[in-house]
């Protein structure tokens, strides 16, 4: 049984020194997946250069792959995946803010945000979302990168096949194994007792694979003291990731559903 490489990555739009990317690198080997380092990117051509590194590897990042079909038909933007992309990219946040703002604004409340087909199932944020958390600038800022470094997205964007990029949602594995309870902050007085306590019993049900995922996580001591101290819980989603890019990389078209909508994109595992 050979080692499978899988990566998980907890994304930001604006990288630097207080709040990196990180990104969990780790082996597969059957059922089990181990933590080999985690690495901060304090930049987004740190990211740039360290998706260059050659394969074989599946790798989990957590920001959002797509845009919902029902927004991208009503802003008569491009349906053509690639044609998508690099018309997003081409715009300023001021303009992208604009259009989704007064899209929002037609609508009635409650169902301002468009959403994806797999938002729903995966608990997901809209990925228009452009405030709290902003996701809208997390793809704007990472799937032009992922694309400019040839890598395969898998069921959008043919690239290199023997690095394998996904869309992964560390909050669905999280909830699995603490349901609603909160984990992590960046606000210093939020980084309570309780969401350390979270923080042990989600690490805990990875090691034990108590997940529908049906892997375990190997850990060194060190490894489990720093994802459990992590208050911003970055480490740890950037694991939870790299545990979803794992399961996919063994599923039939990594775990994407048949008809799922290549311009919208799925979630790992959703």
């Amino acid at each position: 049984m050979t080692d499978i490489a899988v990566f998980g990555v907890d994304f930001t739009s604006a990288p630097r020194k207080v709040k990196p990317i990180v990104a969990a690198e780790g082996l597969r080997h059957g059922a089990v997946v181990r933590l080999t380092r985690l690495v901060a990117l304090h930049s987004l051509e740190e990211f740039s250069a360290w998706l260059a590194q050659p394969g074989p590897w599946v790798a989990g990042f957590d920001l959002p792959f797509g845009l919902p079909r029902e927004l991208i038909e009503q802003l008569g933007w491009p349906t053509d995946y690639a044609a998508l992309m690099a018309h997003y990219a081409g715009l300023s946040r001021a303009e992208i803010r604009e259009r989704f703002a007064a899209f929002c604004a037609a609508r009635p409340a409650g169902s301002k945000f468009a959403h994806r087909a797999c938002d729903g199932p995966a608990g997901a944020s809209p990925s228009m979302k452009w405030v709290n958390p902003p996701v809208a600038w997390m793809l704007h800022a990472g799937v032009p990168r992922l694309i400019a470094a040839g890598v395969h997205l898998a069921g959008h964007l043919a690239g290199d096949e023997s690095r394998v990029a996904l869309e992964a949602y560390p909050g669905l594995l999280a909830r699995e194994l603490i349901a609603r309870r909160s984990y992590k902050s960046d606000a210093k007085a939020a980084q309570t007792p309780e969401r350390l306590i979270a923080r042990k019993d989600i690490v805990e049900g990875l090691e034990q694979g108590r997940t529908r995922l049906g892997l375990r996580l190997k850990l060194s001591h060190a490894q489990r003291d720093e994802l459990v101290a992590d208050a911003s819980g970055d480490s740890l989603d950037a694991v939870l990731a790299m545990l979803q890019a794992a399961w996919a990389a063994q599923q039939p078209r990594y775990g994407w559903p048949e008809g799922a909508d290549a311009l919208e994109g799925w979630i790992a595992g959703a």
